[in-house]
């Protein structure tokens, strides 16, 4: 689901309805006649004037655009024309013009002072769209012909590439967490690694989409990657490229409790989910008592994805609500009658990566009293980004919306709190006991701040190594989170699992 400006070495973002784009992209490149792309883009610039001091803004740009690329043509200025149309009327929130060309002028004139004879009247058009867009906040952006092409096949769960989810910090690229069975998992990459080097080539100075680019390449193809840990060392990694295939869930029983993590809300997310839960009940009968859901470092997905997972455990109510500018930009989503497990209790896991997609389905089951919200203040990113096509080629990536929960809260920027708190050990609140190295959406430079939620009253904190050792946990590394879900379904009350936990702990 940056996406927190995050890529997975062939970007991940966050979707509203992929569908829509087949048509918009035939539409715009003028596939359905012999029309030029020139003509395309007069016809949806259309005859009407912006007003007086937008043209006079537009006027300041297009003169520093001759100046930077004295062979400039006016199709190219069609294009931003176009682009800055799309954001100035469906951006979530009124942006000002002078703003929005004063990134666009900054873009252009930096890129060329480091691409000296390598500059284009093309590089000077996406320089100024890429500057421009990055300005709004963490999750707008530019995309050229190959990252737009890249987009669907992140949706689809299998791409190109390393395996990492990562972001932009210090100028460096900053991985926020390895894919799980993947190259970079698989090498050892951890969250919380600054990538200075790709190939002996520095990162500093590079874009996060120039550092993703050369980090893809042909699956079975080699790439040298060093990393600063810590402070002070540095290690290097040489790393196979593959195809990375993302399983959307991966299940397993312990004891009478169905445990299902779900990864990422990719196309075949709920068909998975729906094939998981049969085989749990097919195996356990009768005797299935619970359900966990963790949905920890699921950076999100496809919205769609989501509201299909949080309605197969709901009958009726909101799921979540989408506002926006515009009318097209306001929508709700509602659940129907059909529980596939029937009410049998759940256990939604989360944590501060749990973003997006992942924060729709917890804060539904949250309030509809339908699952226990256990773990810590999910990441927080409640901001709708819809995919644009521009004719010919290249597509925006604009914030036009932000997600709702059903009680009226924001998750922008607040994002999930659970029911039950779980802090690390020597820990004294939840701000000391989330994960350092997984920023949440709050801290990302330029992040839209959420409206006022309203508080969530009766939390409950515990420490998680309070938790028992329970089932197949005894041999393996310990997922206390886990073992604490495990608890708390066998205890059937949070008196009861009071009590578990205070006669595991001998208090």
């Amino acid at each position: 689901m940056t996406d927190m400006q995050s890529n997975l070495t062939g970007l991940i973002y966050h979707f509203t309805k992929i569908g829509t784009l087949f048509v918009c992209l035939l539409v715009l490149s003028g596939c359905l006649s012999n029309r030029t792309p020139t003509e395309v883009l007069q016809e949806f610039l259309g005859k009407a004037t912006f007003p007086p001091h937008v043209e006079a803004e537009l006027a300041r740009f297009e003169q520093v655009y001759y100046n930077v690329a004295p062979n400039a043509d006016e199709e190219k200025l069609d294009y931003f024309r176009f682009a800055f149309k799309r954001i100035r009327s469906h951006y979530v929130r009124k942006i000002g013009e002078r703003q929005l060309i004063d990134n666009a002028i900054t873009g252009m004139k930096e890129f060329k002072e480091k691409s000296n004879a390598k500059f284009t009247i093309k590089m000077a058009t996406e320089s100024a769209l890429r500057k421009m867009l990055a300005s709004l906040d963490p999750h707008s952006g530019f995309m050229d012909a190959e990252e737009f092409r890249d987009s669907f096949s992140q949706t689809k769960g299998e791409f190109g590439g390393l395996g990492i989810q990562v972001t932009m910090q210090d100028s460096l690229i900053k991985v926020i967490a390895p894919i799980e069975d993947t190259p970079a998992s698989r090498a050892g990459i951890q969250a919380g690694d600054f990538i200075t080097h790709i190939d002996g080539i520095p990162v500093l100075g590079k874009t996060l989409s120039e550092a993703v680019r050369i980090m893809r390449g042909a699956p079975g193809t080699s790439i040298l990657l060093r990393i600063r840990r810590d402070e002070s060392s540095e290690l290097d990694f040489r790393i196979v490229r593959a195809v990375i295939k993302v399983k959307a869930i991966r299940w397993k029983i312990n004891g009478a409790v169905g445990y299902i993590r779900i990864i990422r809300f990719s196309e075949k997310t709920q068909r998975e989910l729906r094939k998981a839960l049969i085989r749990i009940k097919a195996e356990l009968g009768p005797g299935l008592t619970g359900i966990v859901i963790d949905l920890r470092n699921n950076p999100g997905g496809l919205l769609d994805q989501s509201v299909q997972v949080a309605d197969d455990f709901l009958d009726s109510g909101e799921i979540v609500s989408i506002r926006g500018r515009t009318p097209s930009n306001i929508r709700s989503y509602t659940a129907k009658k059909g529980d596939v497990v029937r009410g049998i209790p759940i256990v939604v896991l989360i944590n501060n990566g749990s973003a997006s997609a992942s924060e729709i389905v917890a804060s539904a089951l949250q309030f509809h009293g339908r699952a226990t919200i256990m773990g810590s203040t999910s990441f927080g990113k409640g901001s709708v980004q819809t995919i644009m096509p521009m004719p010919v080629e290249g597509a925006l990536r604009l914030t036009t919306s932000l997600y709702y929960a059903p009680s009226g809260n924001t998750i922008q920027a607040t994002g999930v709190t659970p029911d039950i708190v779980l802090l690390k050990a020597n820990k004294r609140n939840q701000n000391e006991s989330i994960n350092p190295n997984i920023p949440r959406e709050v801290d990302l430079p330029g992040a839209i701040k959420g409206l006022e939620s309203l508080p969530i009253e009766g939390n409950i904190t515990f420490f998680e190594t309070q938790c028992p050792v329970i089932g197949e946990e005894k041999g393996e590394e310990k997922d206390f989170a886990l073992m604490c879900a495990l608890t708390y379904l066998k205890s059937g009350s949070i008196a009861q699992f009071r009590a578990a936990l205070n006669e595991n702990s001998g208090t």
